[in-house]
């Protein structure tokens, strides 16, 4: 008998997910919803590895992910590695690789998987997909409101109205400067910009004590949108997106924001809070002993999408991909119903052949469990007349039809 003290855990580590196949089906469902947005902007998508060097992160992401957030690690060869904990730093690393051979501006978009050790909790986990949006070469505003416009659209596509979400804007420049002035040293500007931006996740009395150690004035941010900020929001109302509001402590997490952020907030009370957000990065290429090129994107999640779509009632029901499964009535059938489900697959049907021993109201019972649509049944009977009964699972109709209208009637419903 084996030693139960030695025996793997089922549970998977923690803060990541396993997707059975209903997960799998919203997961990929979220997933095309992305790429249909993305690709009518006239974005194309890319990848790579989440394997990245670890002075990436270290030269422009922010000291605090890199040293409290990662999953970093020394390889066999003493390289120090680090799993990818966003994907903008990678982005720019493979468009200073090739960018002379590029041609400006880009559009381009990619939904990969990045790695946070951080504490997981709802609409937070250490692994997750999401959407990353970028257009580089437009020094314009123009830049900023395609972005939002297409963030936008992608919630639209989901089914969300104007009212379930707020899209926040602010000017990391113009907050900046307002906030130099009222700190003991220009210097701790970025411990600042750090505190604001997790402001509403503290308590007052939390946000008072860390303030008091950078600054001897009151906290406040009141300041007027300057017009970089109006323009924009102006050039979105353009576009009829109107659920548009300044909002002065605004920061974003990321130390290579240079000016126009921006933030999805879901209206909820039962969901409130940031979906995801982006910004304007323009530097981000002189790591690279690259000149600077004028970028703009944003990253959308899976976790907080997924959330956000599960208390509106926007998910969608689960169908498997499976059309029909073909259901033998005896063993000696199986040959017959192989050919059968031949036909149906290369006539663009996906079909699942029952090869169990059980009886037929078990194997239906199978097919049911499984969601499939439909249940074709060959027999002997049904190979003599070349007709085979059809059972829709869902409205338990039954239809008697040979082999090719059974093809015509599953691609129309």
């Amino acid at each position: 008998m084996s030693d139960k003290k030695n025996i793997p855990s089922t549970e998977s580590y923690k803060g990541v997910r396993d997707f059975y196949p209903k997960d799998m089906f919203v997961q990929n469902y979220i997933f095309s919803v992305m790429r249909t947005v993305a690709e009518r902007y006239g974005y194309v998508e890319y990848g790579a590895s989440i394997l990245e060097p670890a002075e990436l992160y270290r030269s422009k992401t922010s000291e605090e992910i890199v040293s409290e957030q990662t999953y970093t690690f020394t390889d066999r060869g003493e390289r120090e590695v680090t799993l990818r904990p966003e994907m903008t730093p990678t982005l720019a690393r493979m468009i200073a690789a090739k960018r002379r051979e590029l041609a400006f501006p880009l559009r381009w978009y990619s939904i990969p998987n990045v790695f946070r050790y951080e504490r997981p909790q709802r609409g937070r986990l250490r692994e997750h997909w999401q959407l990353n949006a970028d257009i580089f070469g437009v020094a314009s505003i123009e830049s900023e409101v395609e972005i939002i416009s297409l963030a936008y659209h992608v919630m639209k596509k989901f089914g969300a109205k104007d009212e379930d979400f707020e899209i926040r804007i602010n000017s990391r420049k113009l907050a900046q400067a307002y906030l130099e002035e009222k700190l003991f040293d220009r210097a701790h500007y970025p411990t600042a910009a750090r505190l604001v931006d997790r402001k509403e996740k503290m308590t007052p009395k939390e946000f008072e004590e860390e303030w008091q150690k950078i600054s001897s004035h009151s906290f406040d941010m009141n300041i007027a949108p300057n017009e970089l900020v109006n323009d924009v929001i102006k050039g979105l109302a353009t576009r009829d997106i109107k659920n548009v509001t300044f909002y002065p402590t605004l920061m974003r997490g990321f130390d290579y924001y240079i000016d126009v952020v921006f933030e999805v907030f879901d209206t909820n009370p039962k969901n409130n809070r940031s979906l995801f957000g982006g910004g304007r990065y323009d530097n981000l290429l002189e790591i690279f002993g690259e000149d600077s090129i004028p970028a703009v994107g944003f990253g959308m999640g899976d976790v907080t999408i997924r959330d956000f779509l599960e208390t509106r009632g926007l998910l969608p029901e689960y169908r498997p991909s499976t059309d029909v499964y073909l259901i033998p009535i005896s063993a000696s059938d199986l040959p017959a119903a192989q050919k059968i489900a031949y036909t149906l697959r290369t006539s663009g049907i996906n079909v699942a052949v029952d090869l169990t021993d059980k009886k037929v109201g078990d194997k239906i019972k199978l097919a049911d469990k499984q969601s499939i649509h439909f249940a074709l049944f060959v027999g002997e009977a049904e190979v003599k007349n070349e007709a085979y009964k059809l059972k829709n699972l869902r409205t338990q109709e039954e239809k008697t039809l040979p082999v090719e209208e059974v093809v015509r009637f599953v691609k129309g419903l």
